[in-house]
């Protein structure tokens, strides 16, 4: 009688628990224009949704977009609360950096390498304080030429060093996707293309791009425990 009865009370507990909904890992990508456009058909955010289809884990994810186009650092940090922390994350991915660089030359409004620094730690406490897991992402390219003459090259180096500093320091996982942007043009641009590879105008991801950028993002994410 006991043992039916323990029989009885297992059975209904999976009975229950079969039906219960699936608790979704939240994933919000936190960025600008790239990310922006990364929700759209073919963006990044879309293909790793398809990637996670793939793989057969899309019912454990929930994928949210929150670029906005221009934004530096900073524009992250004032909309933080809003955009990000109020949806409750498990997992914010940080892709910021190309506009802190690419602004000194086109507005004159970009960031200086302390204060991004700066805004980048304080980005990471805030999410991690809600508990939230913390991706980090270096700028990829503007420009693609492989011989080291696109313009802002020194500079996007200078705050992707920041970026891995970051990371090193604070155990956080990386998508050093400056890194392997550059080794992608380097065995594929063999003509020094300023854009065309990964990028349609030398910073935003054409298809190509879009689909490498998920295939990294992807990987970091499905590490995350």
């Amino acid at each position: 009688m006991k043992q039916t009865t323990t029989f009885m009370i297992m059975l209904a507990f999976f009975t229950l628990t079969s039906f219960m909904p699936v608790q979704k890992k939240k994933v919000i990508f936190f960025g600008d224009s790239i990310t922006e456009a990364g929700v759209k058909p073919g963006g990044y955010i879309t293909r790793i949704s398809e990637l996670a289809a793939k793989d057969g884990t899309a019912a454990q994810y929930d994928f949210i977009g929150a670029g906005i186009g221009g934004n530096k650092v900073y524009d992250l940090y004032l909309r933080l609360e809003d955009d990000v922390l109020s949806k409750k994350p498990d997992v914010v991915i940080l892709y910021i950096g190309v506009n802190d660089v690419w602004h000194k030359r086109t507005y004159g409004t970009g960031t200086d390498a302390n204060k991004f620094e700066g805004f980048y730690n304080a980005l990471i406490k805030k999410i991690q304080a809600q508990g939230a897991k913390v991706i980090i992402c270096t700028p990829a390219v503007i420009g693609e030429r492989t011989d080291s003459s696109n313009e802002l090259d020194g500079d996007l180096n200078l705050y992707s060093n920041i970026i891995r500093g970051i990371a090193k320091k604070n155990a956080l996982p990386l998508v050093d996707l400056r890194t392997a942007f550059l080794e992608y043009n380097k065995q594929y641009n063999k003509e020094n293309k300023e854009s065309g590879i990964l990028t349609s105008d030398r910073v935003h991801l054409n298809e190509k791009g879009n689909q490498f950028v998920a295939e990294q993002m992807w990987k970091a994410i499905t590490a995350i425990r």
